[in-house]
């Protein structure tokens, strides 16, 4: 009895678009919209004060644009003035075909869609949910520590003068890797299926978090609990959380007669959170070894800062590790990124071909 080969071929993977997240960003707007003219509410620009959205996004392609294309026409044309002009045009037709353009725009346009969403919904938290998790959040964490705050542990450990300073550093490093990593991702890497992933995962936790935000509304530590924190040095951070706490009183006061949003939301932690998407995301795209061990840095000093500072309660953090992981999971499901259920990052050419079967010949 012979055998024969049959061989099992799998589709290629989908075509990389954002799609998914460009739903997921119309799907948050739309509610936002019916929130807002449910409770009378205003839909805003959140960054609008610091400069319009039409001003800002472009200005930040464009020079996320020039930091791609500038070096290297400069290391090319090896410092000759006369020949930069021609090195970065080849430079600009090499980088940047009309595929790459696109890319980036959709890319740029569904991420601050989703962005824009997600601002204005945690704006509009206290006015549909008026409860206060604090409490609850406080005796968990208490539990989990043994009786202890986590909070007043970390202080203890750690100290409140100069260490106040470097968690406030790692807190506001936080606030600009976040924009760099989009840059990265939809600008400077070539691999558009790891950007699309990556982009479209932190979308899914912005979704997540806010859903959670209106099923637990908190005010975090550091509003709920102030003598705690009111030993550390004064630090960025201290005005950053006067600010939020002041932009809180005056939309709560009337939304109307200010421009500000309310942006205190404690559980799930986003900073913990992104950072688990993040560290995730290095791990998965199995990039080079001293930057996955930097994500998980990162992602450890993460959750002591915001502890520390007390912008979150630990069980934030739990909270945070959750979104995080469920925003690249189902991110990868959204973009064809898997086979079956597993996450598996795809290639754009991609024919999956098993390995031969060999089948019982009908053939005696």
């Amino acid at each position: 009895m012979g055998t024969v080969e049959s061989r099992v071929i799998l589709p290629s993977a989908p075509r990389v678009n954002f799609r998914f997240a460009g739903a997921l960003g119309v799907a948050l707007a739309v509610i936002a919209v019916v929130i807002a003219n449910h409770d009378h509410l205003p839909v805003r620009d959140p960054d609008d004060n610091i400069w319009p959205a039409y001003i800002r996004l472009p200005a930040m392609m464009l020079a996320a644009f020039a930091l791609d294309i500038v070096p290297r026409a400069a290391w090319r044309s090896r410092g000759r003035a006369r020949e930069f002009a021609a090195v970065a045009r080849s430079v600009v037709v090499e980088r940047w075909p009309l595929s790459q353009v696109w890319f980036a725009l959709s890319g740029v346009a569904t991420w601050y869609l989703s962005y824009a969403a997600f601002r204005d919904l945690k704006s509009y938290v206290p006015f549909v949910n008026q409860e206060i998790w604090d409490p609850a959040f406080a005796k968990i964490d208490k539990a989990l520590w043994l009786g202890h705050d986590p909070a007043q542990v970390l202080h203890t450990v750690f100290g409140t003068g100069f260490m106040a300073h470097v968690f406030s550093c790692i807190y506001v490093a936080w606030i600009v890797m976040i924009p760099i990593s989009i840059a990265v991702a939809l600008i400077w890497t070539r691999n558009r299926r790891a950007g699309q992933w990556f982009v479209t995962a932190l979308a899914v936790d912005w979704a997540l978090g806010v859903g959670a935000y209106f099923a637990f509304p908190t005010l975090g530590p550091i509003y709920s609990d102030p003598n705690t924190f009111s030993g550390l040095d004064h630090t960025y951070v201290t005005t950053l959380q006067d600010k939020l706490l002041s932009d809180r009183i005056a939309v709560l006061a009337n939304p109307w007669h200010t421009d500000a949003v309310q942006t205190i939301a404690a559980f799930p932690s986003l900073h913990v959170g992104m950072m688990v998407t993040v560290m995730l995301c290095l791990e998965l795209f199995a990039v080079r070894r001293w930057m996955r061990i930097a994500g998980r840095i990162g992602l450890v000093l993460t959750v002591l800062a915001t502890v520390y500072l007390g912008w979150h309660f630990f069980t934030d953090s739990i909270g945070g590790i959750v979104v995080g992981s469920l925003g690249v999971w189902i991110a990868a499901l959204g973009t064809g990124n898997h086979i079956g259920l597993r996450p598996v990052l795809r290639r754009d050419d991609e024919h999956q071909v098993a390995a031969p079967v060999a089948e019982p010949s009908r053939l005696a």
